[in-house]
């Protein structure tokens, strides 16, 4: 029993220079990727644009909100020189995000013989879940691909949180970057991950959800295979059981001569015998009834933590790439010092 899961990421860009890092990465700017052995270059012309971005992450994003970018400057030009930031030094010291990224995959089996045609097909399906889900438009979308040039296909789509609000100081609508218009919190994030999961299987992919415990909130793995741990000690608890009602039942057999008794119409047993008899079954039903219970369960951990182990070997990927990208960042910017 093989099971596939329906994976949705939210990846918080915090900075501008997060924002390069991550086009450089996304739009694969560099000739070699030493910290990330898994991307193998001479597929990389497989890759899907399913948003396509023909500048760099810093051009594109400057460009998709350009009209935030004046209404600050206009602004500054009434601010007090002390205070006066220019719009990424702005964008950069703020606490909200200036950009999110959206990493749709699902287990490594689920694209498995499927053609580009097909991942082409999942992944828009997958971006109909940003525009009518999640509520972006297409101007929002920075840049969308679908990386097929590493072991599981995925979907990076940066979409920048751009909107008016209303700034009550004022009473004049603004430009500004909130991610909460779109993720308020984890709850909400929860329930859109249900709707991502939802327009996947209504499109006939079959995908699971996740594994959820009967109060709708995620079990963890560690409490999942806790879990199994339960079962697999109750079913050892049950087997022994079995052993002793077998070996119950085979001393009485020895030590009795006539157990039983066979007439024209009946079988009789004596009652000790009989109920020995009964206990083996009943202990039999209980083993029987609980390992399929614990089989399913068991196939369930093993491919929800596969999944996990490959998204989280991915991830610690990333991190190495983004921190040798900073660490070249840094020496460059020491160069131009000097």
């Amino acid at each position: 029993m093989n099971l596939n899961y329906a994976i949705l990421r939210v990846e918080p860009i915090m900075t501008i220079p997060d924002l390069a890092q991550i086009g450089s990465h996304n739009k694969r700017e560099k000739k070699a990727y030493q910290s990330n052995t898994n991307i193998k270059l001479e597929l990389t012309k497989n890759n899907i644009e399913l948003v396509p971005l023909n500048v760099k992450y810093v051009k594109g994003f400057d460009e998709l909100t350009k009209e935030y970018k004046k209404e600050h400057d206009e602004r500054m030009k009434t601010e007090r020189a002390d205070r006066k930031k220019r719009y990424h030094e702005m964008l950069n010291s703020s606490k909200n995000v200036v950009a999110d990224e959206l990493v749709m995959t699902a287990s490594h089996n689920f694209f498995k013989d499927m053609s580009r045609e097909q991942i082409k097909d999942w992944a828009d399906t997958c971006m109909e879940f940003v525009y009518n889900d999640l509520g972006y438009k297409k101007e929002q979308i920075l840049h969308a691909t679908v990386h097929l040039d590493e072991e599981t296909p995925h979907i990076h789509c940066v979409v920048v949180p751009l909107v008016k609000k209303l700034d009550k100081r004022t009473n004049t609508e603004r430009y500004t970057i909130s991610k909460k218009q779109y993720i308020k919190d984890k709850i909400q994030l929860s329930h859109l991950q249900d709707l991502y999961h939802k327009r996947l299987t209504d499109k006939g992919y079959e995908l699971e959800r996740g594994i959820k415990g009967s109060d709708n909130k995620h079990i963890k793995i560690k409490e999942y295979k806790q879990l199994t741990k339960k079962l697999n000690h109750e079913l050892n608890v049950k087997n022994d059981r079995f052993e002793k009602a077998m070996n119950d039942f085979e001393e009485k057999m020895k030590t009795t001569k006539q157990t039983f008794i066979v007439d024209k119409d009946f079988v009789k047993v004596k009652k000790d015998t009989f109920e020995s008899m009964n206990n083996v079954i009943s202990e039999s039903k209980k083993v029987m009834d609980l390992q399929p219970k614990l089989q399913t369960i068991f196939n369930e951990v093993d491919s929800y933590a596969n999944s996990y182990k490959s998204l989280e070997k991915e991830n610690q990927k990333y991190k190495k790439e983004v921190s040798k990208l900073e660490n070249e960042n840094k020496e460059l910017k020491d160069k131009i010092e000097v």
